[in-house]
């Protein structure tokens, strides 16, 4: 052998290649039994080599590593579509959180045979909780956001997923709340498991509690055979419940029972079925106020509301916007096979400056239209949805109007009584009363942040 060969590597200097990556490296057979755990293995997990070679994974960590994305609990994994790679948290043996990324690939020997999975993990807890303190985040878990209130609620995503308490998603409509409620499932324990959304409020009355629960054969007129409910559906996964203000009283009272015991019974049957789910909850009702109207079990509030996550209006995180029409823009790239127009300046201008009643939701629909209707290569101001256009029309005639010109202090300085005006005439839209004012928006909200009676004012519309 010359001095330019490799040497062959036997199990020691494999083991010594191995100790040296900065992934974290775990290597186990068909049946669970760990073969290979590095040195960065070691490190990120807390678990020594020792604890682990020979053992099954899922007694040594007490729960499968990869919690509900582990491909070894229900019978063998399928690779037919190559290796998987996914976000995950775990809790080391010392009991503190990290985030890894994940990559879990089959082992398959010379003669085409199946002989166990090669899982590399890199630990990016650092990484990401420098991004989060520097606002660098500009994506999480597939949901857009820079502003500082977004980067808050990813790292209440990230904390919640590490356990199963139950969580509850407020916000005004399409503010995006089933997207985090999948954010929080996906990277969880629960994430291999099936995603189970429910509109509570779009189900009938008379069928919401088989809708839930299932039913037994002949339940009820029409029930011809046993059939499975959303809880069961959602078994070793997430149950979504949308608008859960919409349950009855009476469904209220199920749901309850089944948070406390972990089970429930069929309509019609009498036998406990008991199902490992996840539950998060969301509404655009206030559901406090919906106890005290006496719409809405107190004692299941508490339930629901174990970990409170509420989502701001897009019309408090205007900085957003720029990155989310990008993002919108670039998803009409991927599906058309046309030329996708980009957005003119100044028709992100009066996107910026419209109020967005129906929050992203609306935004991603005003940027699919106004790719549709684009004949050139930007998105102009002409070709945005008619709302939004009349929305600047009207801006455009109230600064224009005598009162409004009286209303304008002199050389674009502010004063409270002016302010409270123009509050006043644009119905507290502080972009249109920045325009009557003839002043910029920052202005104004520098304005507003310095002076407490005027913020307070404005705060009444």
């Amino acid at each position: 052998m010359t001095d330019l060969m490799l040497p062959i590597l036997d199990s020691d200097n494999l083991n010594l290649v191995l100790d040296n990556l900065k992934l974290g490296i775990i290597a186990h057979t068909p049946g669970r039994i760990i073969t290979v755990f590095n040195k960065e293995a070691e490190r990120i997990t807390g678990y020594s080599k020792k604890e682990v070679i020979g053992k099954d994974c899922h007694i040594v960590f007490e729960s499968p590593f990869c919690g509900g994305k582990c491909s070894f609990c229900d019978g063998m994994p399928d690779f037919s579509s190559g290796s998987k790679e996914y976000p995950l948290n775990i809790v080391t043996k010392e009991g503190s959180a990290r985030q890894l990324e994940m990559t879990v690939a089959p082992i398959i020997s010379h003669d085409n045979l199946f002989k166990g999975v090669l899982a590399s993990f890199k630990d990016v807890t650092e990484t990401f909780n420098l991004s989060l303190k520097a606002e660098n985040i500009s994506s999480f878990a597939g949901i857009i956001g820079k502003d500082k209130i977004m980067q808050d609620i990813f790292r209440q995503i990230r904390d919640v997923s590490l356990y199963n308490y139950p969580v509850h998603v407020s916000g005004d409509t399409g503010t995006g709340k089933e997207r985090v409620a999948y954010a929080i499932h996906d990277i969880s324990a629960y994430g291999n498991g099936a995603f189970v959304p429910v509109n509570c409020g779009a189900i009938p009355e008379g069928i919401v509690e088989s809708e839930l629960f299932g039913h037994v054969k002949g339940a009820f007129s029409g029930a011809i055979k046993e059939r499975k409910g959303r809880f069961e559906l959602a078994h070793k996964g997430t149950l979504f419940l949308d608008e859960v203000a919409g349950l009855p009283l009476k469904t209220q009272v199920k749901l309850l029972r089944f948070l406390q015991e972990g089970s429930f019974e069929k309509v019609g049957g009498e036998k406990k079925v008991s199902v490992d789910v996840r539950i998060i909850s969301a509404a655009n009702k206030n559901l406090r106020e919906e106890v005290t109207a006496g719409r809405f079990r107190e004692d299941l509030f508490y339930r629901l509301n174990v970990i409170p996550i509420h989502l701001p209006p897009l019309r408090l995180r205007k900085n957003d916007i720029p990155l989310l029409a990008a993002h919108f823009l670039k998803e009409a790239e991927q599906e058309s096979p046309n030329i996708v127009p980009q957005l003119a300046h100044d028709a992100l201008d009066i996107m910026l400056d419209y109020h967005w009643p129906g929050n992203v939701r609306e935004l991603k629909n005003a940027i699919q239209f106004s790719v549709v209707r684009s004949r050139g290569s930007q998105i102009l101001p002409s070709d945005l949805p008619m709302e939004i256009i009349q929305d600047r029309d009207l801006s455009l005639r109230l600064s224009d109007s005598p009162r409004s010109q009286q209303i304008i202090s002199a050389k674009g300085k502010l004063d409270i009584e002016s302010v409270k005006a123009a509050i006043k005439k644009t119905g507290g839209n502080k972009s249109k009363a920045a325009r009557v004012l003839g002043v910029g928006r920052a202005t104004l909200y520098r304005f507003l942040a310095q002076n407490e009676e005027t913020k307070n004012y404005v705060d009444q519309f």
